[in-house]
């Protein structure tokens, strides 16, 4: 048997915990279950790892596709062009480089950290 059986959260670092759980809020319907100016944490409600928001001092977004990412996400959609769209309209932006081709897209969240959209099998 592992030592670690559940990951519990995902804890992203970020210059605004409230703003960014805000955008990650409105971006999943994930609810918040804690808020604070130094941390903030949002609950998927399925027994899944929370994510997780902590301020860093003099923090310094991650540079994409350049430079040291910090972490990044995945999340499956159903419809891939309405959430891009649907992102871009909440904060998100949508870097130049895309590896993904028609794969994925990969989107920047208000603080500069990427995250990838996966489309659903069919």
């Amino acid at each position: 048997m592992s030592a670690l059986t559940q990951l519990s959260a995902v804890f992203v670092d970020c210059a605004d915990p409230v703003a960014l759980a805000a955008f990650y809020q409105k971006a999943t319907g994930w609810q918040l279950t804690d808020s604070t100016e130094e941390f903030a944490a949002l609950d998927a409600g399925r027994g899944g790892p929370a994510l997780a928001f902590a301020r860093v001092a003099d923090y310094r977004a991650p540079q994409w596709p350049e430079g040291a990412k910090h972490l990044h996400l995945d999340f499956t959609v159903a419809d891939l062009d309405r959430a891009v769209a649907e992102l871009l309209e909440l904060g998100a932006t949508r870097p130049e480089f895309q590896p993904g081709g028609d794969k994925w897209v990969v989107l920047t969240d208000p603080e500069g950290h990427p995250f990838c959209l996966v489309p659903a099998a069919s």
